[in-house]
């Protein structure tokens, strides 16, 4: 049975999701805070994010079709530019906006696979793009005209490529190019239409420059290393293009670090741990300087001579303040130079007061996770939280207080799939390393672990409404059943069919069956008490999802053939088929707690919700900026959460007519659950303890607190497996 998507889409009946909250930030691209000091401006994905700092509103750029590499605002922030990357042997988009309008004003295609940097003249009357290692070119646009002005390689063949670009505060015609021990100044001659270089006299001294900041007077300009230390330039420009002077060229002044005054002469020079990777420069004429280990560092210089010094590198910087953060710093910005607002490559954004510059003071304004977010769960009839899984962690998240609330850590392994335990005890998650681990909700803390679970790596854990009986998935295509007590762990069987890696397993109500998906093209029904094969249900896709209706009388599954598939667990037939994405492959989809509405979504980035009897598309939502890999509805059915591959997570508000009324819905599932299992008395006592439980986690753990960075999260070794 198939519907036209299109005629459905074009549909005024069909309403919008609004977005509640978002958590999202990609830290490895600089945030950037708008000259109007009110917004600061942030990558998501393939999206530019514009977050009111007051009134919390957030707006999107959208326009790129693959993740942004690099973004700029013009000094007077009338204009912002981005670069993304694309497919080796395709051409990169570089697109300029207008701010007022929120509109994209031009593009242009020159630059092949990826912008690596960008930047404007000072007059914004150009932007100067540079293209990344496939392509090594410094392109100058005219924004008015619309046109290249011109362009050439951006380093010699002899040195490294160029990775960093920056203009000047006052002179127009004059820009500044980095990299692997090249440094280069450029001027611009509009009248001819091209562009000359000046390398930078640095002597013997041989860096990789990663940062750059030029005073507002364009004389002085300072410019990070990977080495750790901090090189000094006097520009000697002149933007005079009529003046028949040659310019001079700029010169190195030092090389400077932090100096250590314990320590004696010669020795008394600390360079930055893993690089510096951004600084400022404050009014007064103070550097503010980001490290590669997470620390950042007020320093001035120092009026010494080092004459006979034994390394080119100096110890001229006095150390003023010092603060140390979670992770490599990425960028660095000033909010009415009163707050210092740091990035880190962890997607994590603090904000810190630059007078006092105490790390207790140091609050966490944004995170999410650094990888594709891989399943999503919440406690069992319980809004107020849920839980992620993603590479290296699992975090809790507060749906009320909308903050992260606890992260559990494995390094260096990630997590495919997670769920609560019914009674809300402990939180069950397989990890690509073949282990299945169970922590605390509260702390956090290892229960248990069941070493080798899967020889290839685990993808997907279901439980048991009593928590005695586990089922997981593998790699190696094996469901296996697992008996769970607080002792120890036992294998009871392992059932083999599939020949392709479980993506999903899921278990009817009645603890009775249990349904695996494969990307092999098949899902099995079995049946659990037995551990035999009921049903095989074979389709053209592989499947990514498939979940039981609430009364475990039919099935809902997806895959890459972009379809959504009804079956009958009587006998495994197909019932219906409805085309669910006119664009890749459907990767998540997720029903309501009574099975009225289910939400969808994939690659196209569009979250759809259904009405699962007349199968038809009642709402949608735009906002992501990455593939869409998880969802979950709530238990209340009240909102929905949704993951990204950039590591984004947003809740959805459900508009109010296709909510449900959680008493009815707790009366209904009273009255089916088979009373030989337990009778509504105890139903509803064990469900009221489990409500009590889990509000414990929302009321007593406080939000991610930034002052205990690093150690702020509560990591779980890899190795303690008993």
């Amino acid at each position: 049975m198939q519907d036209d998507v299109e005629s459905i889409d074009l549909s005024p009946e069909i309403q919008e999701l609004s977005i509640i909250q978002i958590f999202g930030y990609d830290g490895k691209i600089p945030l950037k805070v708008h000259p109007d000091q009110e917004h600061m401006i942030f990558v998501i994905g393939n999206k530019i994010s514009i977050l009111n700092i007051k009134s919390n509103k957030q707006e999107f750029l959208s326009g790129h079709t693959h993740k942004i590499s690099a973004f700029e605002v013009s000094v007077t922030g009338r204009l912002i530019a981005s670069g993304q990357v694309n497919h080796m042997g395709f051409r990169a988009n570089l697109i300029v906006w207008d701010w007022a309008k929120r509109c994209e004003i031009l593009r242009h295609e020159i630059h092949k696979v990826r912008v690596q940097d960008l930047t404007f003249s000072s007059d914004e009357d150009h932007v100067i793009s540079l293209g990344g290692k496939d392509c090594g070119m410094i392109i100058v646009w005219n924004i008015e005209k619309n046109m290249a002005v011109c362009g050439q390689m951006a380093a010699r063949e002899t040195t490294g490529e160029a990775v960093i670009i920056g203009g000047m505060h006052r002179q127009s015609r004059i820009f500044i190019s980095g990299g692997s021990q090249n440094l280069r100044l450029w001027k611009l001659d509009s009248i001819t239409r091209r562009i000359s270089a000046q390398d930078v006299a640095v002597g013997k001294l041989r860096r990789d420059f990663t940062c750059m900041k030029v005073d507002a007077r364009d004389e002085i300009m300072y410019v990070g290393t990977k080495s750790g230390d901090v090189v000094k330039i006097y520009l000697n420009c002149n933007d005079n293009s009529s003046s028949n002077t040659s310019d001079k060229i700029p010169i190195l002044l030092g090389c400077f670090a932090r100096h250590n005054p314990k320590k004696p002469f010669g020795k008394d020079c600390e360079k930055f741990e893993n690089g510096v990777r951004d600084l400022l420069i404050l009014p007064s004429g103070q550097l503010i300087i980001g490290a590669g280990d997470g620390s950042v560092e007020i320093v001035e210089e120092r009026n010494c001579k080092f004459k006979d010094y034994p390394s080119p590198t100096w110890p001229n910087f006095k150390v003023l303040k010092r603060t140390k953060v979670f992770g490599v710093i990425s960028s660095l910005q000033l909010l009415k130079n009163e707050l210092l607002l740091i990035g880190t490559e962890n997607c994590e954004m603090y904000s810190i007061p630059l007078k006092t510059f105490d790390g207790n003071q140091m609050k966490l304004l944004k995170t999410c996770h650094t990888s594709r977010v891989n399943d999503i769960a919440f406690p069992y009839q319980f809004n107020s939280c849920f839980a992620t899984a993603s590479y290296e962690s699992i975090r809790i998240w507060s749906s009320t207080k909308k903050v992260e609330l606890l992260r559990i850590v494995v390094p260096n392994f990630e997590s495919k799939s997670v769920i609560f335990s019914r009674d809300g005890k402990s939180i069950v998650s397989a990890w690509n390393d073949g282990i299945i681990r169970a922590f605390t909700p509260l702390t956090g803390k290892l229960m248990y672990a069941i070493p080798n679970a899967h020889n290839k790596g685990c993808t997907a854990v279901a439980l048991t409404s009593n928590g005695k009986t586990l089922v997981s998935g593998g790699v190696e295509g094996q469901v296996r059943v697992w008996k769970i007590e607080p002792e120890k762990q036992s294998l009871i069987g392992v059932l083999k069919e599939h020949f392709g890696p479980i993506s999903t397993v899921d278990i009817n109500k009645f603890d009775t069956e249990v349904i695996s998906a494969s990307s092999d093209g098949s899902c099995i029904i079995w049946d659990l008490p037995r551990l035999s094969r009921k049903h095989v249900l074979f389709a053209n896709t592989q499947f990514t999802a498939a979940q039981y209706f609430p009364t475990a009388v039919q099935i809902l599954t997806s895959g890459t053939d972009r379809s959504i598939s009804y079956w009958e667990v009587y006998d495994g037939s197909l019932v219906r088929e409805k085309e669910g994405s006119k664009n890749g492959p459907i990767n998540c989809l997720a029903l309501n707690s009574t099975g009225e509405y289910f939400v969808s979504s994939g690659n196209d980035c569009i979250v759809k919700l259904w009405n699962y009897e007349s199968g038809d598309i009642v709402a949608q939502g735009f906002g992501h900026a990455g593939i869409v890999t998880a969802c979950k509805y709530s238990p209340d059915s009240k909102f929905l959460v949704t993951g990204g591959s950039d590591g984004a997570v947003f809740i959805w508000k459900i508009p109010e007519e296709f909510h449900i009324d959680s008493e009815v819905k707790l009366e209904k599932s009273i009255k089916k659950v088979d009373t030989h299992l337990k009778q509504p008395e105890q139903i509803r006592e064990i469900g009221s303890r489990r409500s009590s439980r889990m509000s414990s986690l929302v009321t007593n753990c406080p939000p991610v607190d930034a002052k205990k960075q690093p150690n702020m999260h509560p990591k779980i070794n890899a190795n303690m497996l008993t």
